[in-house]
């Protein structure tokens, strides 16, 4: 699906999806609880809830062949799992899944009574997770550490979780930490990492929060083109995107905070500094912030952007050139020029968060935009295109 994008005056309410973060992590506990597994969450599913209830779904019918999709946090949160409920699995993948980095886990749970054979085209894991000690890299991905602590509380005995590095994207386990404490389980916060108590019970249930990832678009929208209402966002919420409002405001955007809303009205914006090391996904939608302040942005920490649906780095970049913005990256950090932005053909690489950014830039580039296969958004956001038409942008399929 590729998609037309014209310049636009925006203004109105949008309601926060739910948090595709708290998704996945409570489709775990609710499979650990005996609950029901949920497809939806208040009324919203994405293709990456779909693969974790997917899966899941597939594991309480007994199969040990489970399709992740593109999702990694559905691989990377059931392969430590599935390796605590013993057996053998066989997990696919699509896209870039199966070559982004997940050696590192593997080697992890290797060591603990797992074997493992991983190729382009799947990756096998048999035998059963033992409790004990765990080392594992903190800087590579959060999302090996939230899988093993979730894996770990279901065994018998006591674990340790030690980081043999910082841990990069802190914000995601304190997620997981504060999801599992919502299901009865306790997790100690460590100077080596994390202590987990064998034998514990997962019982309870959660609903998902508003997901300040995916409403970051929409408050850069009114930032840079009209006022926008997001409501339905927790501002006591752990999210690490949750950073947004401290990078609009460094970039002097007027932001009023009511009971259960935020609004951003368009305003002179400066350019800013961000570090991207604990809200990654920030990134292309802050470049874009960037993109139509006066100055230069810098973003630091952008190494693990390389690593994502696409090679972030690049991807970014080349959006920005693609709509006339001036951009480049200098050893680990990405600097933008702010510019007037022209229309133009961006290609999303496949990737959600290149395509809602390239929409919201193409709502104020001058001229009619073209985003090319825009249907990468069905991955964590399928409705973002209607709630975009909703506040007056201007979309229509090619």
């Amino acid at each position: 699906m590729n998609i037309r994008v014209e310049k636009s005056k925006t203004s109105g309410v949008v309601e926060a999806i739910a948090s595709k973060s708290f998704a996945h992590r409570i489709l775990i506990c609710d499979f650990l609880s005996g609950n029901n597994l949920r497809k939806e969450f208040n009324g919203f599913c994405s293709k990456d809830i779909l693969a974790t209830y997917n899966c899941l779904s597939d594991i309480k019918s007994g199969k040990r062949v489970l399709d992740c999709d593109e999702s990694g946090s559905t691989l990377r949160f059931l392969l430590p799992l599935c390796a605590g409920l013993g057996g053998e699995f066989t997990f696919l993948g699509r896209g870039r899944l199966l070559s982004r980095p997940n050696t590192e886990l593997l080697n992890s749970l290797s060591k603990n009574g797992i074997s493992f054979e991983e190729n382009k085209d799947n990756i096998k894991i048999w035998g059963k997770l033992k409790a004990g000690e765990i080392e594992i890299r903190g800087d590579i991905s959060s999302q090996y550490v939230s899988g093993l602590i979730m894996a770990l509380a279901t065994l018998d005995s006591d674990s340790k979780i030690i980081l043999t590095s910082p841990l990069a994207s802190k914000p995601y386990v304190d997620i997981t930490l504060s999801v599992l404490k919502g299901y009865g389980i306790k997790v100690q916060s460590t100077d080596y990492g994390y202590f987990i108590k064998g034998s514990q019970k997962f019982s309870g249930s959660l609903d998902a929060e508003g997901d300040w990832s995916n409403m970051a678009f929409y408050l850069v929208l009114g930032a840079i083109n009209g006022g926008i209402t997001v409501s339905g966002l927790n501002l006591q919420s752990v999210q690490g995107d949750k950073k947004i409002l401290d990078i609009l405001k460094s970039a002097n955007a007027d932001i009023t905070v009511g009971e259960n809303q935020i609004t951003v009205s368009k305003s002179q914006l400066n350019g800013f500094s961000m570090d991207a090391n604990d809200c990654p996904d920030l990134v292309p939608i802050c470049a874009v912030l960037g993109a139509l302040a006066s100055g230069k942005t810098i973003i630091h920490n952008i190494e693990r952007l390389r690593l994502k649906e696409s090679d972030r780095v690049f991807s970014t970049i080349e959006m920005l050139k693609s709509f006339g913005i001036k951009a480049e990256e200098k050893e680990s950090s990405m600097i933008i020029y702010g510019g007037k932005a022209s229309g133009g053909v961006v290609n999303s690489f496949n990737d959600h968060r290149i395509v809602m950014s390239s929409a919201v830039l193409g709502a104020v580039a001058c001229g009619e935009s073209k985003i090319l296969d825009a249907g990468a958004v069905n991955k964590s956001y399928p409705t973002f295109f209607d709630d975009f038409k909703s506040v007056g942008g201007k979309a229509s399929e090619l």
